[in-house]
């Protein structure tokens, strides 16, 4: 007597993998992944944001609020969770990406429409830009985190506000600062509504006020942002506090 064979478990099923990584197996999955992940980097440019703005209160306020922040014990465990995000969603960025030339691609060989056309060519641009963004976050990292630049005067440890202003007074900085918060305003400006129409959260009735949300949001964070590159070294008050000598740190 013959017996139907049983299917051959795939790659998932045998690894016994998590419902996550099963959401990450599909492309609507994946969408959503990288949505919910950009959303949550959303909330992280405004609390960076915030603090950054400290800056205009001048050196007490903004090196107390440095100081209270790597003070806190949270803190790296925070920035682990933060690279998690980072690099799920620039990975997500990038199977997504090689999906839709793929698509468009089957798209030319069959007929081509020009909705695919119009959503692969947004789809390239939030590519380009994202790809603008990571280069700025990576001198970003060299410049504050690990203090690498020879053309930069940094001061000691806890002299946050001297090195961030120092940070900002060289001609690479400004530069690649306002450059980058202006790709990282059009990231934003399309990123924002799209996230929620991958995460099924498109409506016809809310859609247009989540696009303008989306639109308001990325040149408020890209103003922000473009703001510290392009003001702070030409204020002198904050110039002469950055220069001035440290005061024994407690």
């Amino acid at each position: 007597m013959s017996t139907t064979a049983e299917p051959k478990p795939s790659v998932v099923d045998r690894l016994n993998l998590s419902w996550a990584l099963r959401l990450l197996h599909s492309s609507i999955g994946r969408k959503a992944v990288m949505a919910a992940t950009g959303l949550l980097l959303c909330g992280f440019l405004v609390v960076h944001l915030a603090g950054n703005l400290k800056l205009y209160a001048g050196k007490t306020a903004f090196d107390s609020y440095a100081h209270w922040l790597h003070e806190q014990e949270f803190l790296p465990l925070a920035e682990a969770g933060l690279f998690v995000l980072f690099l799920l969603h620039i990975y997500l960025a990038f199977v997504t990406t090689a999906e839709n030339r793929r698509a468009r691609q089957q798209a030319y060989a069959q007929k081509q429409s020009k909705r695919t056309d119009g959503v692969l060519y947004t789809w390239n641009w939030m590519f380009i830009s994202g790809a603008v963004v990571l280069g700025f976050l990576i001198l970003h990292i060299i410049d504050m985190k690990l203090g690498l630049r020879s053309d930069v005067a940094y001061g000691g440890e806890h002299e946050s506000f001297k090195n961030t202003v120092a940070v900002l007074s060289t001609p690479l900085s400004r530069g690649v600062y306002m450059l980058g918060t202006v790709f990282l305003g059009f990231h934003l400006a399309h990123g924002f509504s799209s996230a929620f129409q991958s995460l099924g959260l498109a409506h016809p009735k809310y859609t247009p006020l989540i696009k303008l949300v989306g639109i308001l949001f990325a040149v408020v964070i890209a103003a922000g942002f473009f703001s510290l590159p392009l003001a702070i070294p030409s204020m002198p008050a904050i110039v002469e506090q950055a220069t001035a000598p440290a005061a024994p740190h407690p």
